[in-house]
């Protein structure tokens, strides 16, 4: 009966009411007391907080993780930021492939919403590959942060801390061993290079990545257009952030005023890569100045790729939108990039989640400014990070009020599966009609 149900779903609620079931799972785990460290003792709130910023791969927390949790409940942590990083049907999928169940059509078609793929008869294939790259890439992080890690703990902390971080960077989730984040390996070339990468691998997406392996081992020696797209808007947004934090940031004693020349252009391009989805923080965020926070929300909603462990709107909507924007200032009657043509489909999709987003996290910050005592800015900050599943914080994650930490799990939810499907799961499929109406002009702009 259940079965049936399911079956009848769209793939958008079930990819929804899965994520929802492992929260309220792993949210238990965590209120076990061997999850956390003796004379500690954490709610239920605080537990499905914890988790849903895990699942979602956000890296938001109220408690000092490195502190509060045994390291049985980092192992759950862990285990639920992996979880969400490789997505939760795709987790499965690997599972049933390991016991030889075959994978049905409609789970593809779950997948597919997972994973954002193009197509369903591509999925076994991505699964498998998507399985060799994550691990082979964490486990190439791993070594080069327990190396670096060696030179100030014993080796089993060394190499847990250093899986960890691999695990947490590659899955943009943000969580951190350490209570101040990674500020104090500022000047650490090793580790400023090896999270940035490991964020940036993470935050392509798996079908560029994908990509990029069947470039080199084929001769068809050419990108499609989705992976065109997000390599050049996210070199733009890494370059550009990198600059404009350089910029703003430079005589700012509290971040990285006081550094030398070399140090100001590491921190300046590990802030830009980990903002947009991250969440990691050399230099500390409630000292960064006016300017840069806003930067730092924008890239914060723009987020990462199509089928990454990141959240935000993504970079191809952004750029998708961009192109027709500036195709509308030259007249042009079609979206063109890179000799192509968009469909208007496309464009439909990009502008609705886009308008959902904005609608989505101007009301939440309208209603946590009403009901708490955060600040103006504190609050947007708050909520664009949750939404973009970054996981940075001015530092207030803690002092707020038990109803806006509900929001920000909300938030955080909707932000990891995504705002169209977040809204077509709770929504109701509507039939094509067979009339259409007569068309009439509005006056704009």
């Amino acid at each position: 009966m259940i079965g049936f149900a399911l079956k009848k779903m769209p793939p958008s609620r079930i990819l929804l009411l899965v994520f929802v079931v492992a929260i309220f799972v792993g949210s238990f785990l965590l209120l076990l007391p061997a999850a956390v460290t003796p004379g500690n003792k954490i709610g239920y709130l605080t537990s499905i907080f914890t988790v849903t910023s895990a699942v979602c791969v956000t890296g938001l927390t109220v408690v000092d993780v490195s502190k509060v949790f045994s390291p049985f409940g980092q192992s759950v942590i862990l285990f639920f930021i992996q979880l969400g990083g490789l997505g939760i049907m795709t987790f499965s999928s690997i599972l049933f492939m390991m016991i030889g169940k075959r994978i049905t059509y409609h789970e593809m078609k779950i997948l597919k919403e997972d994973l954002n793929a193009e197509n369903t008869g591509e999925i076994v294939q991505l699964v498998k590959r998507l399985v060799m790259i994550v691990f082979t890439i964490e486990i190439i992080g791993t070594i080069f942060l327990t190396l670096e890690f060696l030179k100030e703990m014993p080796f089993k902390k060394a190499l847990l801390f250093g899986i960890f971080h691999s695990i947490s960077a590659f899955c943009n989730a943000g969580f951190s061993l350490f209570t101040t984040g990674l500020e104090g390996y500022s000047g650490s070339v090793i580790i400023n290079l090896t999270i940035a990468l490991l964020i940036i691998l993470g935050g392509i997406g798996f079908a560029v990545i994908s990509s990029f392996i069947s470039y080199y081992k084929t001769k068809k020696k050419r990108f499609n257009l989705s992976s065109k797209m997000v390599l050049r808007i996210s070199t733009i947004l890494t370059l550009g952030g990198m600059v404009l934090f350089f910029a703003l940031e430079y005589r700012n004693p509290l971040t990285i005023g006081k550094m030398n020349f070399f140090h100001k252009i590491m921190a300046s391009f590990f802030q830009s890569v980990t903002t947009r989805t991250a969440g990691f923080n050399t230099v500390p965020i409630g000292s960064l100045t006016p300017g840069t926070i806003f930067l730092f929300c924008v890239l914060m909603f723009i987020g990462a790729s199509p089928g990454s462990t990141g959240g935000g709107i993504k970079t191809t909507t952004f750029g998708v939108i961009m192109v027709y924007v500036v195709g509308i200032v030259r007249g042009q009657e079609d979206i063109e990039i890179s000799n192509r043509r968009i469909t208007w489909q496309i464009l439909n999709r990009a502008l609705a989640i886009l308008v959902i987003s904005v609608a989505y996290v101007s009301t939440i910050i309208l209603i946590m400014l009403m009901t708490d005592h955060l600040g103006f800015s504190e609050t947007i900050f708050e909520v664009i990070s949750a939404f973009g599943t970054v996981g940075l914080s001015m530092g207030v994650t803690a002092d707020m009020n038990e109803f806006s930490r509900i929001l920000i799990i909300i938030t955080m939810l909707i932000g990891r599966v995504g705002p169209l499907t977040f809204a077509l799961a709770l929504g109701e499929q509507s039939k094509k009609k067979e009339r259409k109406y007569p068309k009439e002009n509005i006056l704009i702009g």
